[in-house]
């Protein structure tokens, strides 16, 4: 599966904390970040992550064409829904672009959690069906 990773920066911390407890499960996909966010937790863990520019600079951006191909498979979006963001807009159409997609996407820890166990369990494993349909 290929996952994204992307925080504010109030929900860094917890994104890295987050990475670090899941490293077994997430050593065994392929990884994408913002700039920032990746290199955090590449700092803390063994795991390998294509970094893409900070959220800002069009990061968030990069990411949402991946999503708009079709080629991310699950995205953990720590946001921080007290502060605002300047680049606002890329965040939302970034979230849109998860629902048109029907990615599935954690915006907070408790989402996360449910869907990293489900990532474990199998239960994501529908979106091998979607990039078997892509190569036909």
């Amino acid at each position: 599966m290929k996952i994204a990773f992307i925080a504010h920066d109030q929900k860094k911390n917890d994104i890295v904390n987050f990475a670090v407890a899941y490293e077994p499960i997430f050593c065994k996909h392929e990884l994408y970040s913002t700039g920032t966010t990746g290199s955090r937790i590449m700092e803390k863990t063994n795991l390998k992550i294509h970094r893409f520019n900070s959220g800002p600079l069009g990061g968030d951006q990069e990411i949402g064409s991946l999503i708009a191909k079709n080629q991310m498979d699950i995205v953990f979006f720590f946001r921080d829904p007290l502060t605002a963001q300047p680049h606002e807009p890329d965040i939302s159409a970034l979230i849109r672009l998860c629902d048109v997609y029907s990615i599935p996407l954690a915006t907070n820890m408790g989402t996360a959690e449910i869907l990293i166990h489900g990532l474990e369990r199998g239960d994501i494993d529908w979106r091998n069906i979607v990039h078997e349909q892509r190569t036909e």
